[in-house]
């Protein structure tokens, strides 16, 4: 058996009541407004287009949760996004489903309120 420590085991905790309470959250570097690297910053355009209610959350503003998300996940990068409970994936994961136009039928599927993107030439 392992043991984790007693601050992790609480993040933990904190980032089930969260992805929880949420339909759709994302940990990423900086904020919707100010996002800290390239890829958080393309997963807020992607839900942006649809129109997507979230919650961000900034791992950089706690090097704990930081380290949590990840070993909560067992998923090595940041942005990671969870819809209706579920981990989805990061960056490239979300932009494969929005290109297949899968994320669609998935946010369909977990009833997640969103307006179709509009169509915009090439």
């Amino acid at each position: 058996m392992v043991n984790i420590p007693l601050k992790t085991n609480q993040l933990f905790e904190d980032i089930k009541k969260d992805i929880a309470s949420n339909n759709v959250i994302i940990y990423m570097k900086g904020t919707p407004e100010m996002p800290m690297c390239g890829f958080s910053g393309y997963v807020i355009q992607i839900f942006k287009k649809y129109n997507v209610e979230f919650k961000a959350v900034n791992v950089l503003s706690n090097e704990g949760l930081r380290q949590a998300i990840k070993e909560f996940s067992d998923w090595p990068t940041i942005p990671q996004i969870y819809i209706k409970g579920e981990f989805i994936g990061g960056c490239d994961i979300l932009r494969d489903l929005h290109e297949s136009n899968e994320l669609i039928q998935l946010l369909e599927k977990c009833q997640i309120n969103f307006q179709k993107p509009a169509l915009t030439a090439n």
